[in-house]
């Protein structure tokens, strides 16, 4: 077994755990600091054989113990110490469990009898630098009554046991002994050296429970004798190494008796040897002073030529020293001229300077009107909303005046503000802040976090200060000495100017001319290093802080100028419409006038269709009035229709009223029906009844609901009925506006089905549903008949994943989506058809048992019970995409009901998006969207055309079994 070492009691005895045990010490170390506590301390007499709670001297936390006398033994890790009755407490019988740490003894090893203390701790602290804290393995060999375990152990291919009887600490043992016996020799060994040493011994040295696996040593004679006539098998004992050298010196005639002149002839061999190799010795030392003294002899010839070479080079410095010299000051002027100029144009730190004096001095303040503004704004905001969730009629007028009054102070708080922001520069000041970022972006990178402190900036400029004055001494040192190797120039022209009648001490002039050069040269390489723009890691610092903070400032200033700006659009937007809406109340005439249009066009519809099925029961029949009848109810519906068009119109215009302006417009005309139409997401209408359409009705798919087919300007839609009772028809309205605003987002992009109409039925209790109504384009249709290819697949379900992410970014969850529910228009947008709004997504998950081929749609954590979740829509869209990808190829099923990727061939990028759609961990929709399968594919956005033949879709198909019936798209 593999365990770690946690206490050592002497060379051959250790505790350790096992390394699998250590969530067991974690869990114990919990409930024990959990309950100890708590826990009542020890009365009376301790129970020895009882595990207690132990609080630990060294840390003050708690641990399991068992009492021994006048100490306790930490069971887990094997160490005791003395403590005091208030800490030691009762545990809870759960925590009776044994020890995690057992007692470990080195097989066939023993302490010497004759060990002193020093020699003791020395090998303790030998075992301890082996075994403790570290991964050991331990091979069983014994065990002894109390637990202690006999064993050999390794660490790193490295036998313990033998490295401690390598180091002296410990000697091999002649037979196993027992537990007892072994216990008394410790015992014994430690007593002897209590005699030898006056010194208190710690008491872990006595406890009784230290088995030394040693055997007496009266009993090492009868040992050694034994061992000398068994033959043992498996793992061998062997006596102690004093009795094994006594057991070898029995007297023995054949070898006591040996003649002198037989060693005398060894030791004359012995010599002779010796003489040998003193001569071999001598012979190699000799060859190796003839090798130095000619490694010495080139040695010397080198070092000639160096100094011959060396000689000749001085000589050739010498008549070319002031040549050189000259030359090379020439070159380091005109360098520093170079650097001079360059830094003269730079302009040290001259950027973040005056990007912080733009940030400071003409930094914008916020308006005073914007808070006074804010504070009115959120005053009018609730007086809105409590005349939108006012249900009483006698509070509705009070609410009403109290918003008029505060929306007279909000127009004065926008006029106000207006006026203040009209004298701000904002466009000039955001666009100079913006180009000032880049700039700074440009030189420095991306900021950081800034400190806030405002020391930074003038810590950069002391910087700075220091900088240039340190820049400016050396440049001025630098002139100076040049300007007095001019005047040496000078100087010397005019001795060597034989028209010239200037005397000069001409000793002096020259004698200063090395000191002059050198300092020249000093000054200028001085300078020649100092590079501005190179700075160590603390002046980095400085200058980022003072950068970080310039960008922080920045930023903050931006979003205050957004903040003012938008709230100034806002203002503008607010006063210009206060203008129109402010004295005058809006009213629902025009709704009226046109409800009552359709109520007269209805009445007439209803006179014609009447008037139609009864002349084609009558025996006048004639086939040429009955095509004029049929033209007037088509115009009638026309007619209808277009009315039910403006009529939705008025009814957007109202909705904005009420969520802008008048929210009490529901409370005063109910009989509008505002509130109905707004909570259906602009679905819902009254005006249309089913039965004024030509309806007719689809018994293919009316397994669960009735399903009628119609036409409405040249389009054909299909309209699916729900029975709803009072309790769930605000449900299914609720359901149904939710899906309707996630399409209304993006629209046809969305990768969702449209929904048009949603009407009641006077008749009976049912809701319908219109929906474009488009045969042969469900997958299940397509499939059976010519199915896609790759690329086609590919296209059609990067749509559907699309519609998955529309659904899911709205927080709704499919939950039934199957073969005849995802449709591909055109055979390349993929659409994801709707779902049974009369339940929810949990009903809707229990009654899905979709199956494509033999593929079960129903995902692994559904199927256990759990919740559906985006998770399971993903796994159904993972199915769908597997089973078009496959074709006709067999596959198998795991346990879990997962196909079997693997097993197939398709392409490797599809069975790589495939294997992480059916793993516990899976992709998101808008994962999936930008896997490598669809980073080529291109989801077209296709318009419903009227006129065009498309499937449509719907969750009762999940029934049934002709792959050719008509589905809702």
């Amino acid at each position: 077994e593999d365990v770690v070492g946690c206490h050592v009691e002497d060379a051959v005895t250790f505790w350790a755990q096992n390394v699998s045990r250590c969530n067991d010490l974690l869990k114990l170390s919990c409930a024990l600091a959990e309950a100890c506590p708590r826990a009542n301390a020890v009365f009376g007499k301790p129970d020895f054989s009882k595990i207690y709670g132990g609080c630990f001297s060294e840390d003050r936390c708690w641990y399991r113990c068992m009492v021994q006398q006048c100490q306790v033994l930490y069971i887990d890790y094997g160490n005791s110490e003395i403590l005091n009755r208030s800490d030691i407490v009762e545990i809870p019988p759960n925590l009776q469990c044994p020890s995690i740490a057992t007692k470990y003894r080195l097989w066939g090893l023993q302490i010497p009898t004759d060990q002193n203390l020093n020699m003791f701790d020395q090998g303790k602290t030998f075992l301890s630098s082996l075994v403790f804290e570290k991964e050991i393995k331990i091979h069983h060999k014994a065990k002894h009554e109390d637990g202690t375990v006999i064993a050999q152990a390794e660490y790193e291919q490295i036998d313990i046991g033998e490295e401690v009887a390598k180091a002296g600490f410990a000697e091999k043992c002649t037979s196993p002994g027992n537990a007892k016996d072994a216990e008394e020799r410790k015992v014994v060994v430690m007593q002897n050296q209590h005699r030898k040493i006056k010194v208190s011994v710690p008491l872990w040295v006595n406890r009784s429970d230290h088995a030394l696996y040693s055997i007496p040593r009266r009993r090492f004679d009868q040992v050694a004798a034994s061992a000398r006539n068994q033959d043992f098998t498996g793992n061998r004992m062997f006596a102690p190494k004093e009795k094994m050298l006594a057991s070898t010196s029995v007297p023995d005639t054949g070898l006591a008796q040996i003649r002198p002149d037989q060693k005398l002839s060894e030791e004359i061999e012995v010599l002779r040897r010796e003489n040998v190799n003193l001569l071999q010795r001598q012979k190699e030392l000799e060859l190796r002073v003839q090798q130095l003294n000619r490694e010495l002899q080139v040695c010397g010839n080198r070092e000639k030529e160096a100094s011959r070479k060396t000689s000749e080079s001085f000589d050739k410095t010498l008549r070319t020293y002031v040549g050189t010299k000259i030359r090379s000051l020439a070159a380091k002027v005109k360098a520093l001229k170079e650097v001079r100029h360059t830094n003269k144009n730079s302009r040290f730190g001259e950027q973040l300077s005056q990007a912080i004096k733009v940030v400071t001095e003409g930094c914008l303040t916020v308006p005073s009107s914007l808070e006074k503004l804010r504070k009115i704004w959120t005053e009018y905001d609730l007086a809105q909303e409590r005349i939108q969730l006012c249900r009483n009629v006698d509070e509705r007028d009070e609410l009403i005046t109290q918003r008029d009054e505060v929306q007279q102070n909000l127009c004065s708080a926008v006029e106000e503000l207006i006026l203040e922001v009209n004298q701000l520069p904002l466009s000039e000041r955001s666009r100079m802040l913006q180009e000032l970022s880049t700039s700074l972006e440009m030189v420095y990178g991306q900021g950081s976090e800034a400190d806030d402190s405002e020391e930074v900036f003038q810590q950069f400029f002391k910087w700075k200060s220091v900088k240039m004055k340190k820049l400016i001494c050396i440049r001025n040192d630098t002139d100076t000495a040049l300007q007095i190797l001019a005047g040496w120039f000078s100087g010397i022209l005019k001795c060597f100017d034989l028209m010239s009648e200037a005397s000069s001490d001409l000793e002096e002039l020259v004698g200063n001319a090395d000191e002059i050069l050198k300092k020249v040269e000093l000054a200028i390489c001085e300078e020649l290093d100092t590079d501005l723009n190179e700075h160590d890691e603390a002046e980095k610092g400085i200058i980022m802080s003072a950068y970080n903070k310039v960008i922080r400032n920045v930023r903050q200033e931006q979003s205050m100028i957004a903040v003012i700006q938008n709230r100034y659009l806002a203002s503008v937007e607010f006063k210009k419409q206060a203008e129109e809406w402010l004295n005058r109340r809006p009213d629902i005439n025009n709704l009226l006038s046109i409800k009552k249009t359709v109520k007269s066009l209805k009445a007439r519809l209803r006179w014609k269709l009447v008037e139609k099925n009864n002349f084609e029961e009558s025996d006048d029949y004639s086939e040429f009035e009955m095509t004029g009848i049929k033209e007037e109810i088509a115009d009638l519906r026309n007619r209808v229709l277009q009315e039910i068009s403006k009529e939705q119109e008025e009814y957007e215009k109202l909705t904005y009223l009420v969520q802008k302006w008048f929210p009490e417009l529901p409370l005063l005309y109910p009989e509008a029906g505002i509130l109905n139409y707004m909570n259906s997401g602009g679905l819902l209408t009254c005006s249309l009844e089913r039965d004024l359409l030509d309806a007719e009705p689809m018994k293919e798919l009316s397994t669960k609901r009735p399903l009628v087919c119609s036409e409405i300007q040249g389009q054909k839609v299909l309209l699916k009925g729900y029975s709803v009772d009072v309790s769930s028809e605000a449900k299914v309205i609720e359901r149904v506006a939710n899906y309707h605003r996630a399409w209304d987002q993006q629209k046809e992009k969305s990768g969702l089905l449209q929904l048009l109409f949603l009407l009641f039925c006077k008749s009976d209790p049912l809701v319908y549903l219109m929906v474009p109504y488009y045969p042969g384009a469900s997958l299940g249709a397509l499939q059976a008949d010519t199915p896609l290819t790759l690329e086609e697949a590919l296209k059609v379900m990067k749509g559907v994943a699309q519609g998955l992410q529309t659904l899911h970014g709205a927080n709704i969850v499919h939950g039934s989506l199957h073969g005849n529910n995802v449709f591909a228009v055109n055979r390349k947008q993929g659409i994801v058809g709707d779902f049974d709004f009369t339940k929810s997504e949990e009903q809707r998950a229990a009654a899905n048992a979709m199956v494509v081929s033999t593929l079960s749609l129903v995902s692994p954590e559904l199927k256990m019970g759990q919740p559906a979740s985006p998770a399971s829509d993903m796994y159904a869209y993972g199915c769908l995409l597997f089973w078009l990808c496959i074709q006709n190829q067999e596959f198998g099923i795991k346990e879990d009901g997962t196909p079997e990727v693997d097993m197939v061939v398709m392409d490797d990028k599809v069975k790589s998006l495939l294997l992480n759609l059916f793993c516990c961990n899976r992709l998101t929709a808008e994962q999936v969207l930008r896997d490598d399968c669809f980073l080529v594919v291109d989801a077209i956005p296709v318009s419903l055309q009227p006129g065009e033949e498309r499937e449509p879709c719907e969750e009762h198909d999940s029934e049934k079994t002709d792959e050719k019936k008509y589905v809702i798209n």
